[in-house]
């Protein structure tokens, strides 16, 4: 026995058959993508919200010429703010669908496979609890993000032509249109825009919902608000203040990130906005928040390996 056991690798070797080696990142992978198949939502919900968008837009597109005339007695500014509005609105549809569904993703991300005893047959595989977490915490941090920026640009691109085809039979010309909303750049500063105010800035917010998704045995939502609530009321009462309210609510929406010392100020349409990460990645306020976020994913994670179906 012990002498056939032992010349087996040896035959392995000889016909030429090597082991095979799984990469590092490989079941990472795998496990976004299963993310991504079993929560359409992440992609359904942005395409469904352009394209409701789209429909009112191109009704819309009937007064155009009228108002393109109207506005050539306008001053440059005045011109582009007109203009621009449809794109701005766009752009926010997309940074307020991008925190929605972060939301309500991170509230089921592993309340949900508990729910329906999912996790008996994921927890079965050889993908570790750490790597199913992680795969995760990307969603919203990363993969979400993506997944808007390019649906906002895809619209504001065929807001563009379709603008352009309206204005060109009505005998108008396109290139003010173009030279005041350049696709590429809003393009870039909406992608910009959400990655750094709308999915790092909130980052705890989402690692604190994954860790009561990983904790409550229902109701997720309102155990995730209690404690805030809590909080929040015996500062108020205590000390008069709502610090804490603040703090969670403009990590949320991004409003302490977005103001006029760093990125993401303004809408992509306006000309005003930069692109300055230095700025951005030297805020305390940033590394602070990724590094609880790290600590609520891991305790999310430990949760996971301890705990089983409700």
């Amino acid at each position: 026995m012990n002498t056939r056991s032992n010349t087996m690798p040896e035959t392995f070797v000889r016909g030429g058959i090597a082991p095979l080696v799984m990469s590092a990142t490989r079941p990472l992978y795998w496990s976004v993508r299963r993310e991504l198949w079993e929560n359409r939502s992440i992609y359904l919900a942005p395409l469904g919200i352009a394209a409701a968008f789209l429909v009112g837009f191109l009704i819309s597109l009937i007064h155009l010429p009228a108002k393109i005339r109207a506005l050539s007695a306008l001053g440059p500014a005045d011109y582009r703010h007109a203009i621009a509005t449809p794109y701005d609105i766009a752009a926010g549809l997309m940074m307020i669908t991008t925190v929605l569904v972060s939301v309500f993703y991170c509230l089921d991300a592993l309340y949900g496979e508990r729910r329906d005893r999912s996790i008996l047959f994921w927890k079965s595989l050889p993908v570790s609890d750490r790597t199913t977490v992680l795969a995760k915490a990307i969603i919203p941090i990363l993969i979400l993000p993506l997944i808007t920026s390019v649906i906002g640009a895809a619209m504001h691109l065929i807001m563009l032509i379709a603008s352009s085809v309206v204005l060109l039979g009505s005998g108008l010309g396109v290139a003010p249109l173009w030279a005041q909303l350049p696709w590429f750049q809003m393009s870039l500063l909406l992608l910009y825009h959400i990655i750094t105010v709308h999915a790092l800035w909130p980052a705890p917010v989402y690692g604190w919902l994954m860790l009561v998704s990983a904790w409550a045995r229902r109701a997720t939502f309102l155990w995730a608000s209690l404690p805030v609530i809590a909080v929040a009321g015996v500062e108020a009462l205590a000390f008069h203040s709502v610090h804490f309210a603040e703090l969670v609510g403009g990590r949320l929406i991004g409003a302490s990130a977005a103001d006029e010392r760093t990125p993401g100020y303004m809408f992509p349409t306006n000309p005003m906005t930069h692109i300055t990460p230095g700025t951005f990645l030297g805020s305390p306020g940033l590394w602070i928040g990724l590094a609880v976020t790290a600590a609520f994913v891991a305790a999310a994670t430990r949760l996971r390996r301890s705990g089983g179906p409700m």
